[in-house]
């Protein structure tokens, strides 16, 4: 929560729940990416939160962008980013998405298999191809699971094939899963990236990139290791793994970069409990799984959640959605504490909302409507 969201808040007269992003503090994690990772470049996870406004300050500051479809290509594109400041970085394309990017000079694909790399091949001839491997994920807070990245054993197959088609076999990626709290999750990933890169070099290929990833973590409610330390640790395994002969690198932070510029506001709609006898009161929100915070299903994100009451007693409470899905539950498995002298009608601040909320938000569902963002 900073001044200036305080002040937009307080002259606010528009009901229901909204998001207020403060652009200043975008700019300076931007700043901050730059110093603990001074050889790396930025390319912001465009998913995480794609308002204009956000697109077109960090393509003025210099920033590069992970696109993941046509739409988010255009919008970097109208904010003022070159073609040659974007990676296409999914690995589940259609062809003629891909031929849509290379018309417009992106040259940047992301692969993970070798059907990918044919249609590449087909259309985008001559692009630069990074293959991305699979990495378990463990200490993050939102795995990736296997949905992306091939085994490490097979992306010299992979990297071969695009070579044998005429593409350029550029590097490797990988992702060490969102809100990631192991500073060392890089560890053996690069170790991976290291062997892969070795693979190639005896097959007569020489790969010039390491995609890091995202992970880098927003502050929630667990306390989280500072940047810096992230950029140390990532620094000794590239040294470690690499040597003196190191790799250009990037990095794709979202959450870290948006993350912790915005606050939801929400009011209390309903307090309740399903018996006298029960302990824990339902707290309904007026906003939910369907309309911005579906990053609490399996109650894997835990937002920080501030009341004007907050230094009276506390009680566990579990709290919900206002929708008629029986899944509009946020935490239940782990009780939150709020304070017992919460009401109806009482305002609430969701901290640390600025990534994968609006985007999230669905167009109506239940005649809800979408999310609104203001940035400021």
């Amino acid at each position: 929560m900073t001044a200036r969201i305080r002040e937009f808040l307080k002259h606010r007269t528009q009901d229901g729940p909204c998001l207020v992003l403060d652009l200043d503090v975008v700019r300076e994690n931007y700043q901050s990416f730059a110093k603990a990772l001074p050889d790396t470049k930025v390319f912001y996870a465009v998913k995480a939160n794609p308002a204009p406004e956000i697109l077109k300050l960090l393509a003025g500051l210099g920033s590069c962008f992970d696109v993941a479809s046509m739409s988010e290509t255009h919008d970097v594109l109208a904010a003022g980013a070159t073609p040659d400041r974007i990676s296409y970085g999914n690995t589940i394309k259609k062809e003629s998405e891909i031929a849509a990017a290379f018309a417009l000079g992106i040259t940047l694909f992301a692969v993970d298999c070798e059907a990918e790399v044919e249609k590449v091949a087909r259309a985008a001839p001559g692009s630069r191809v990074i293959c991305r491997i699979h990495c378990d994920g463990s200490g993050s807070e939102w795995p990736l699971s296997r949905k992306f990245g091939c085994e490490p054993a097979y992306a010299a197959d992979i990297l071969e094939l695009a070579h044998k088609r005429g593409l350029v076999a550029h590097g490797v990626s990988f992702h060490v899963g969102s809100q990631q709290h192991n500073v060392e999750a890089w560890d053996r990933a690069l170790a991976s990236t290291a062997s892969v890169f070795r693979a190639c070099t005896e097959r007569g290929i020489t790969l010039a990139m390491v995609n890091l990833g995202g992970g880098f973590p927003a502050r929630y409610v667990r306390k989280t290791p500072k940047l810096e330390s992230y950029g140390k640790a990532i620094f000794r395994s590239l040294r470690k793994h690499f040597g003196n002969a190191l790799p250009e690198t990037i990095v794709e932070p979202g959450r870290g970069l948006v993350g912790n510029a915005g606050v939801i506001e929400a009011e209390v709609v309903l307090i309740t409990k399903r018996s006298p006898e029960d302990e824990v009161r339902w707290v309904y929100l007026d906003i939910g799984k369907f309309h911005g915070l579906a990053e609490t299903i399996d109650e894997s994100i835990r937002y920080p959640i501030r009341t004007t009451h907050d230094r009276d007693e506390m009680a566990p409470c579990i709290i919900a959605g206002p929708t008629c899905d029986s899944v509009d539950v946020l935490y239940e498995k782990t009780h939150y504490p709020l304070p017992v002298s919460l009401a109806i009608g009482d305002k609430v601040l969701i901290e640390a909302t600025g990534a994968y909320t609006a985007t999230y938000s669905s167009i109506g569902f239940n005649g809800y409507p979408p999310l609104r963002q203001y940035l400021i």
